[in-house]
């Protein structure tokens, strides 16, 4: 789903223009940035958890040459479904 579908749903559904619809999706990430930023992590119950990693520098290849290159260390976000999610995903098959 796109920016855009997501936006046009939130429209129709709530009867309001495209544009509030992009603001307010719009300032759903913004909060979510500035919560991972300062907090590290974020839960919404009953979807999930995105949670910031610490990724240790490694050394890589460069799949042309062959050489072994550097990668620095870094900030990852990382995101834990919950079951919920889990199970609307994978629905349990009746045997």
């Amino acid at each position: 789903m796109s920016k855009t579908i997501l936006s046009s749903l939130i429209a129709d559904k709530h009867g309001v223009t495209r544009a509030e619809a992009d603001e307010i999706i719009n300032t759903v990430f913004d909060g979510i940035r500035s919560a991972l930023a300062s907090q590290g992590s974020i839960t919404f119950v009953g979807f999930g958890r995105f949670a910031v990693h610490d990724r240790a520098p490694r050394m890589g290849r460069n799949p042309g040459t062959g050489e072994a290159v550097p990668i620095p260390a870094r900030r990852v976000v990382k995101f834990n479904p919950s079951d919920a999610l889990t199970t609307a995903v994978n629905p349990k098959k009746k045997t």
